[in-house]
């Protein structure tokens, strides 16, 4: 069944089109990532789907509810994180969690009862009781995580859940939206330019640039797709443009790029004579000083597909 399903959504703000025709649909019980630089308009095509924001055109439905015209019906089903902070912090960590609920008309009794699950299920009911400026930055994080469970919501959109957390808590969260998915069949689309995190959370993977879905599949499929090995050269020399150019046309390379000094080479067969390489390279009148092949990695895939690293932390 398709929780949610997008087609031709675009959205721009005066000359800038941050989401342009893109369409894509998620499964239920999916962890679905949207993965790009800064930019790419992961966040606006959250909030589209929140019905935060309108679209220009194109459309989207959540559990079949549209979200122009039903958009009751479509926040009903839903839990956001934001990527900017939403919290009151002159309130306590509780506080925050039953203003939320009251909003939602949860009856008191219900409210006291899974506000207190949510706190224990991210580690915060010791510290519940206190203003939310006196927490940690990751302690923040994980009660927006609490609040936006506090509803039950079948579908969680999570906007770069864990920029400016550390290590432990990035880990613990990973851990609990995996939780969340696996176990309680919650239906995730993470927003994130971790490539860590989008290989260890999501079953798939939209690579985003420019406003674009410039790839879609499995985090495998999208490896397969920048070739079957890689190999990286480090040269000394000449120039190695004629070089790039000239391997860029062989039949059994998959693609070329350069890569902090670096030369990578994606190959359409698992096993090349590295020999071959350095008589090529020496034709080019340049010496190889370092080569080594592997496997292809998610960030090979970002490369090829946006043109620039995903960079971690």
């Amino acid at each position: 069944m398709k929780t949610i399903e997008v087609d031709g959504l675009s959205k721009s703000f005066g000359h800038i089109k941050a989401v342009d025709n893109i369409s894509f649909d998620v499964e239920e019980g999916e962890c679905f990532g949207l993965v790009g630089p800064n930019g790419a308009g992961k966040t606006t095509t959250l909030k589209l789907l929140a019905t935060v924001l309108n679209p220009d055109s194109g459309s989207a439905r959540i559990y079949g509810y549209g979200i122009l015209d039903q958009k009751d019906e479509v926040r009903a089903n839903l839990g956001m994180v934001f990527e900017e902070p939403s919290l009151d912090v002159q309130l306590t960590g509780r506080d925050n969690l039953d203003f939320h609920a009251c909003m939602y008309h949860m009856p008191r009794e219900e409210r006291r009862k899974r506000i207190a699950e949510v706190l224990r299920a991210v580690g915060l009911e010791e510290r519940a009781d206190i203003p939310v400026k006196d927490y940690s930055g990751g302690m923040q994080r994980r009660l927006e995580i609490a609040r936006s469970m506090l509803t039950h919501p079948r579908v969680l959109l999570l906007d770069e859940p864990t920029v400016g957390v550390d290590v432990q808590t990035r880990r613990f969260m990973w851990d609990h939206v995996r939780g969340l998915n696996h176990n309680h069949g919650v239906t995730v689309l993470l927003a994130t330019h971790y490539i860590e995190e989008a290989e260890y959370l999501c079953d798939r993977i939209a690579i985003m640039n420019m406003g674009r879905i410039v790839a879609i599949g499995t985090p495998e499929e999208l490896k397969a797709s920048v070739g079957k090995s890689v190999v990286s050269l480090s040269l000394s020399g000449g120039s190695s443009r004629d070089f790039i150019r000239m391997l860029s046309g062989l039949s059994w390379v998959e693609n070329v790029r350069e890569n902090n000094g670096q030369i990578e080479i994606g190959l359409k067969r698992e096993n090349i004579n590295l020999a071959e390489i350095a008589d090529l390279a020496q034709g080019h009148d340049l010496i190889i000083t370092a080569i080594k092949m592997r496997k292809p990695r998610l960030e090979d895939v970002f490369f090829q597909y946006a043109g620039s690293l995903v960079e971690e932390e």
